[in-house]
């Protein structure tokens, strides 16, 4: 479905992403790895028109993609999810999660449905309660990250793009964000995560992308390899200090 060849940016003399490939099928959970300034923060930003590879290309059910914008790629079928949780704190909860939906002169979502479209989303993950009515920047930060994840699933996407998004979640919510993991990409969904959690990693993935200074350095099935040698390739000097200590 989705195909990232040679592509490359740089940020002044900071290499960001260097002739990175990977092919993403529809139907998998795909896992980025990698740590801290390995590009997968550059990765999403391309993936969501954020910023603009300085070469290579996209390529979206085979031909390329020349989306130059956030709102290109929403079009697309693409939704992202990020680390940060970005809300519109004075506006109430069914409005968050329907945010950017309406156009500018028409409504995409009737008045009358709203609510209950909202209530939809939220109950395909959420077990905490939370109030539609309430004002977002009220909730806790861990509710706010639950409406952030219904505003993207409301949209049905086919590319949902997870950045980093169940550290702040508990167990249960958690636990229920991946249950909906699993049916989205059952449903023909292609869903890209990007966690540190090596649990995460090999109870969820499908295929597994592993970034290390800009570069890919191995994509591969789940299973293929061990979570120790998953760690040696995204961190060799980490996974010798651990293999010493």
């Amino acid at each position: 479905m989705l195909e990232i060849e040679n592509v490359s940016k740089r940020y002044g003399e900071t290499v960001a992403l260097s002739g990175a490939s990977i092919a993403f099928k529809a139907g998998t959970v795909h896992t980025i790895l990698g740590e801290n300034g390995s590009g997968k923060s550059t990765m999403v930003k391309l993936l969501s028109g954020i910023v603009q590879p300085d070469g290579g290309v996209i390529r979206l059910d085979g031909r390329p993609f020349c989306g130059h914008t956030p709102a290109a790629f929403q079009t697309a079928g693409f939704a992202t999810v990020f680390q940060e949780v970005l809300i519109a704190p004075d506006r109430t909860v069914t409005d968050n999660i329907l945010l950017g939906l309406d156009g500018l002169w028409t409504r995409r979502i009737p008045r009358a449905e709203r609510r209950a479209t909202a209530e939809a989303a939220l109950r395909r993950f959420a077990i905490t309660e939370v109030s539609l009515d309430a004002p977002a920047g009220s909730l806790p930060l861990a509710a706010q990250q639950l409406v952030v994840l219904a505003r993207a699933v409301v949209r049905r996407p086919r590319v949902l793009i997870l950045d980093e998004v169940t550290a702040a979640l508990d167990y249960a919510d958690r636990e229920s964000v991946f249950r909906m993991m699993r049916e989205l990409a059952r449903e023909g969904s292609l869903l890209l995560f990007i966690t540190h959690r090596m649990d995460e990693v090999m109870s969820l993935s499908d295929r597994i992308s592993i970034l290390r200074g800009g570069k890919v350095v191995k994509t591969e099935d789940c299973g293929a390899s061990t979570p120790a040698e998953l760690l040696k390739a995204m961190a060799p000097q980490t996974a010798a200090e651990l293999t010493h200590a």
